[in-house]
């Protein structure tokens, strides 16, 4: 795949001094441009509404939304977007559902230099790039299919304190249809049926207390 250049990026991370260094060091590169930035998912969705870009650099704690909810949004809205997780956090779960969610890579925030540049040059040709620590576990450890997602295990937490399906999507502010489709993968993975099936598997693994 060839590659325009400049790649022009945007920088999603609610810390100023995070995204002033990646600036600074992106922006002294000539064949990098950070051409936008946002603090917030909802700043993310207007700016990739109007800008044109080659990749967003995604964190995954944000002001008002997780940082892997965003790239699921933005992936469904946007097909074959480019987007790399730029995260604190060497947690497999997270890098697990950064792929579901349509992310291209994830690099640790205290890796070299050289690395994110690396990363960013790879997925903008078509490719895909995660740390290599990240990169050895996700060799090393397979996932168990039937595994809930950090995001279905909030979505069953709440359902097993009563909670609705529209009550679930309004606390997370997503839609309806979203939780219902979390809801069938829970039961899907769990072959469970019924509400007291449900209450009693979130008591069993701490989920919900009496």
């Amino acid at each position: 795949m060839s590659v325009a250049y400049p790649i022009r990026i945007a920088l999603i991370d609610d810390h100023v001094l995070v995204r002033d260094g990646v600036k600074s060091l992106l922006s002294a590169l000539p064949h990098f441009e950070v051409v936008a930035q946002a603090e917030s998912g909802a700043e993310a969705l207007a700016l990739v509404a109007t800008t044109e870009l080659d990749l967003l650099l995604v964190d995954v704690g944000l002001k008002d939304m997780n940082g892997l909810e965003l790239t699921r949004k933005l992936c469904g809205l946007y097909p074959g977007i480019k987007i790399l997780i730029l995260s604190m956090y060497d947690n497999q779960e997270y890098v697990r559902t950064s792929i579901n969610a349509g992310a291209f890579g994830y690099v640790l925030k205290n890796a070299p230099s050289q690395e994110l540049i690396a990363a960013i040059e790879a997925i903008v040709a078509g490719g895909s790039f995660y740390s290599p620590e990240i990169a050895r576990k996700l060799a090393t450890n397979s996932r168990d299919e039937n595994e809930l997602t950090p995001r279905e295990l909030q979505v069953l937490s709440m359902l097993a304190r009563g909670l609705n399906n529209k009550e679930v999507a309004r606390e997370l502010d997503i839609s309806v249809r979203t939780v219902e489709t979390y809801r069938l993968s829970i039961r899907r993975k769990l072959n469970i049926d019924t509400p007291a099936a449900l209450v009693k598997y979130a008591l069993e693994h701490g989920l919900i207390s009496i």
